[in-house]
């Protein structure tokens, strides 16, 4: 037998020897190892041979196996590297021929108008503050004079993770910690600017919408006043969406504020005229503002017969409707790199 396994060796890795193709090396392979192999029925066989014979046989077997795998091995690897090798001068590059342009991205009109905010209030002296947009409760209702119950939440029926935390339905949020925060007591002037979310049952609006929140507060012997908010407001938009913008205060309520406002510019389509944008009116609304109100400040720290500031609000998307003349929202969360591209050209001019 131990003659057998020899030739069997023998002729095996001549032919592995002779291959010349992987599909004939995998018969040969079959051939001496498969389950019906040759060297698989030397062993079926051992069981005819005695016990002293069988570790002899059994060895020689697997010493076999070893050295037809190792060939087989070695000529799979020829071949492989035979095939890349067709490959590589099958698929040459040519190098002198001109290069494929690679499309550039662009950023997207929202963070082109947050940047811009916050360039043109970095330049009054304002800081740039940042929050969680995982919030709770009391940050975002109750010490912004909101306590539970009160029927402005139902505005602002949100999304909570549990019964004190929800994703913040407001930037206002991050005053009620910039205030608390600051225990010197220091002059606060800042903005925010983030995402904020709400449950919205209808067309028109989104879940997830941004926000640019201002906050002013100073000692009330330096006057900071209504004036001051209309200046800064004034300067804002004019420079957001055109010098030739007016501005227009109407009273109305937010629960922080007291006197709180609605402002409008004048349509930058018509000129006031008149037109389907303004729907007739030749005002668009564009901003929330008004004096801090007085529990506000208590409950953030501060005395409301010390201190006193001011606070705005507005959202960014419809900024940067106004701003680029973007006709129908959807388009900002489409991510269409043909619609992204335009600005680019947009802001050049």
């Amino acid at each position: 037998m131990q003659e057998q396994i020899e030739k069997i060796k023998k002729n095996a890795l001549e032919e592995i020897e002779k291959v010349q193709e992987t599909k004939t090396l995998n018969e040969v392979k079959v051939k001496y190892l498969g389950k019906k192999g040759e060297l698989t029925q030397v062993l079926r066989g051992m069981g005819e041979l005695s016990p002293e014979e069988r570790p002899k046989v059994g060895n020689s077997v697997n010493k076999a196996r070893s050295e037809i795998e190792k060939a087989i091995e070695e000529k799979e690897e020829k071949f492989a590297n035979q095939e890349l090798q067709k490959k590589l001068e099958k698929e040459t590059i040519d190098i002198t021929l001109p290069g494929s342009k690679i499309k550039r991205g662009s950023k997207h009109p929202v963070n082109r108008v947050i940047e811009e905010i916050e360039d043109l209030f970095v330049s009054m002296g304002y800081d740039v503050v940042a929050g969680p947009e995982l919030e709770t409760d009391e940050f975002c209702f109750e010490r912004l004079n909101l306590p539970k119950g009160h029927p402005a939440r139902d505005m602002q029926d949100s999304f909570y993770i549990t019964n004190e935390y929800l994703l913040r339905t407001q930037t206002s949020a991050v005053q009620a910690r910039t205030m608390l925060a600051n225990t010197e007591k220091t002059p606060i002037r800042m903005i925010c600017a983030g995402k904020t979310y709400r449950r919205e049952d209808d067309a028109t609006h989104s879940h997830q919408f941004g926000q640019v929140e201002g906050l002013v507060i100073d000692k009330k012997e330096r006057n900071v006043s209504l004036a001051d908010l209309k200046g800064t407001l004034e300067i804002f938009v004019k420079k957001l969406i055109g010098k030739n913008c007016e501005l227009r205060f109407r009273p109305s309520y937010f629960p922080f504020t007291e006197p709180s406002y609605e402002v409008d510019v004048s349509c930058f389509k018509c000129g006031g005229k008149g037109c389907s944008l303004c729907k007739q009116t030749g005002w668009i609304e564009v901003l929330g503002a008004g004096i801090v109100h007085p529990n506000v400040l208590k409950m953030n720290g501060y005395d409301p017969e010390k201190y006193g500031g001011f606070a705005f609000g507005t959202g960014l998307e419809r900024l940067a409707m106004f701003k680029y003349e973007i006709p129908d929202m959807r388009y900002l969360y489409a991510n269409d790199i043909r619609f992204l591209s335009q600005f680019d050209r947009k802001d050049e001019e």
